[in-house]
């Protein structure tokens, strides 16, 4: 017995593959499963055209067992076996893949399995928690079996030794045990158990723990459609998502091209537990040939389809793959572009043939919709608008966008909305008089994102976005704006004195042009809206912090409180300025703030109770 070198890796090498392609220590499971499941692919191929081998594929089986005593885990196979020479190339030369090669050689036969390990450098993973490993290996071509021991970069030894049968069986002496980490928790049976369910589940072969089969095999995705039933698909989705509710919608995928992918994907019927805060992870489960590369990968969706779950499995990627190198992967972008069709058009599908579930479905998860329209500068926002929903004044159920434009009188030009804290708000805001006098429809909006939303959107099948706050509704004559214009002129030193009397809260007092009922409003010059303003101070923001509207008053030369302020005006000004400010307070009430003074406001009311 010899010690034999590594052929290309150093010590600072190996430690840089094991702490860098693989994230967690207990991945190390998984990759050697994968290896065995792999070695028994190989001889189930190799017997289908060589006589000589007489395994028989319902003997196959992959074997888990831990040793407490001796602190050790044994992973054993009963598949293709090593020679001394494979031994020395599959192992000796570290991210040298004795399955690639296999796989390349064998590439154009139908007949040849699917091999999982490409990299070769997932049985190094062992290293991450064992201090020493064996490996005893016979090949099906040899009666003599070998043995390789390493503790690491030091090096290895290759000897000859006894084997029954053809296979290999891999025994990792643990790490001894320290405060920051516990490597004796993967002797424990249920840790094992967890680890297999969690990560090779659906390897093809039975692995075994005693004399129990582990594993599922057969993952309910790669059954054929019509031996799963939508009550099959609803039972998975619970009990792999820890669900309570059945999916709103199963979206099922065979895709076979360029890229060879499966996936089974849910619509929840319910928005998960804190659902949309900084905690919850989404993504959906990754697997390459039944066995998971990652639990939760967010690079499959757009943040928009965030709220689907699933799983995605391809046999063209590669097991030994970091988050990092997902994200530039040429299949995974593939897979991802694929994947965003299909949900759009499950949603486009549900909104048409199944309203009210879709309606359900909005409620749940619409103003994630609405984020994904405004991210990236409105970047989807063509393909978002149409699944958009809102409650307007005439429909108190959600409506679509293609709905409002279909109702819309021939005369109406643009899609009129109100901003407010709640639906009753929006309802009863004063500015959207003239709108409803026309008996034209209001969207009603009351989500803090709604305006950012329909200011991204622009306009929507060429019927541009209008707030009924706007200064001009397009909805006067000329005629009408020109003798706004000439009463405004002559009300000019009453409009400036309403403007100082409040001190710098208003940069314009005008008449307004569109109040009939009501005698005041609020509205604003200039980009922020009072809308935005009462999102910022709704969020927390501080007096110095949140961005303030330029806040104009408007008031209703026709309304009886207008005749009192410049009755007051003419005789008293001290009054005038009580007024003034009493007006301003009820607009700022009506626009859904509070006053900035409610005391005041309270001596001003009680004053005109007098």
């Amino acid at each position: 017995m010899s010690k034999r070198q590594f052929k290309t890796e150093s010590k600072r090498i190996l430690d840089l593959m094991i702490n860098s392609i693989y994230t967690h220590r207990e991945i190390f499971l998984r990759e050697l499963i994968s290896n065995a499941s792999d070695a028994i692919d190989k001889l189930c191929y190799i017997s289908l055209t060589d006589d000589s081998v007489t395994a028989k594929r319902e003997d196959f089986a992959i074997t888990v067992s831990a040793d407490k005593d001796a602190r050790t885990i044994t992973v054993s196979d009963n598949g293709v076996g090593m020679t001394e020479d494979e031994l020395e190339n599959n192992l000796g030369v570290i991210a040298r893949s004795g399955s690639l090669q296999f796989k390349k050689d064998t590439e154009g036969d139908e007949d040849a399995a699917d091999i999982i390990g490409q990299f070769g450098v997932g049985f190094y993973s062992a290293f991450m928690v064992a201090k020493k490993v064996t490996v005893v290996t016979r090949s099906y071509k040899e009666e003599t079996g070998h043995r390789w021991v390493s503790s690491g970069a030091d090096g290895y030894t290759v000897t000859d030794c006894e084997k029954d049968a053809p296979g290999t069986e891999i025994v990792m002496e643990l790490k001894d045990d320290s405060d920051e980490e516990k490597y004796g928790e993967f002797l424990e049976e249920y840790r094992l158990r967890g680890l297999i369910k969690k990560y090779s589940d659906y390897i093809r072969w039975p692995i075994r723990m005693g004399e129990e089969t582990v594993n599922s095999m057969v993952p309910l995705w790669q059954r054929p459609k019509n031996e799963v039933s939508d009550e099959d698909c609803a039972a998975f989705f619970k009990d792999t998502f820890f669900e309570t509710k059945d999916p709103a919608s199963v979206i099922r995928v065979n895709a076979e091209g360029t890229v060879s992918y499966k996936a089974m994907l849910f619509i929840p019927g319910e928005a998960p537990y804190g659902y949309y805060t900084k905690a919850y992870e989404p993504g959906l489960r990754l697997y390459a040939n039944g066995v998971m590369i990652m639990e939760k990968c967010a690079d499959l969706l757009p943040e928009c389809f965030r709220f689907v779950r699933g799983v995605v499995d391809s046999p063209d990627l590669s097991l030994n793959i970091s988050r990092e190198m997902l994200q530039h992967d040429r299949q995974l972008r593939v897979i991802a572009n694929n994947l965003e069709k299909k949900v759009r058009g499950e949603l486009e599908r549900m909104m048409k043939s199944e309203p009210d579930k879709y309606r359900v479905f909005f409620k749940n998860f619409g103003l994630q919709l609405k984020y994904g329209a405004v991210d990236d500068y409105g970047m989807r926002k063509d393909e978002l608008s149409p699944l958009l929903m809102f409650r307007t004044e005439n429909k108190d159920e959600l409506i679509s966008l293609d709905d409002y434009v279909a109702a819309m009188p021939e005369a109406q030009k643009f899609i009129y909305f109100a901003c407010a804290e709640t639906y009753a708000a929006a309802k009863a805001l004063p500015q959207g008089e003239p709108v409803r006098e026309k008996g034209y429809d209001i969207l009603c909006l009351t989500d803090h994102i709604d305006e950012f939303l329909v200011n991204i959107l622009g306009q929507y099948k060429e019927k541009p976005f209008k707030s009924i706050s706007d200064e001009d509704l397009g909805l006067e004559t000329e005629e009408e704006k020109e003798e706004l214009k000439k009463a405004g002129e002559e009300n000019g030193e009453l409009l400036q004195f309403v403007t100082d009397s409040l001190g710098g809260k208003v940069v314009e007092t005008r008449l307004s042009s569109k109040l009939i009922k009501h005698p005041v409003c609020l509205t604003a010059k200039g980009p922020v809206s009072i809308d935005m303003e009462r999102n910022f101070i709704a969020a927390g923001a501080a007096e110095s912090e949140h961005v303030k509207a330029e806040r104009v008053l408007e008031l209703n030369a026709g309304h009886p409180a207008f005749k009192a302020l410049k009755d007051a005006y003419e005789k008293d000004k001290d009054e005038a300025a009580n007024l003034s400010r009493l007006l301003y307070a009820l607009s700022e009430l009506m626009s859904g703030l509070m006053p900035d003074d409610p005391a005041e406001f309270t001596d001003l009311v009680c004053d005109l109770m007098k």
